[in-house]
């Protein structure tokens, strides 16, 4: 069973790489959620499309449209 190192790093075991493509010097995201860590592989294009049906009001400048964020 893999171990966290003293500089809390963690060996994947070969299946799951394999299995999900995880390669030597690939870049992935983290994420916390009701006490357990998931792992994804960063891809390429994943994001692409996602903010294709936002609607821009030019009108709004950039302090008043982070306002309206918050």
């Amino acid at each position: 069973m893999p171990k966290v190192s003293m500089k809390r790093q963690i060996t994947l075991p070969i299946e799951q790489c394999k299995k999900i493509g995880i390669k030597a010097g690939d870049e992935y995201e983290s994420y916390v959620y009701e006490n357990r860590i998931t792992i994804i592989k960063k891809t390429k294009g994943a994001a692409k499309g996602m903010l294709k049906d936002i609607v821009i009001d030019e009108s709004m400048t950039d302090s008043q449209s982070l306002q309206s964020a918050l």
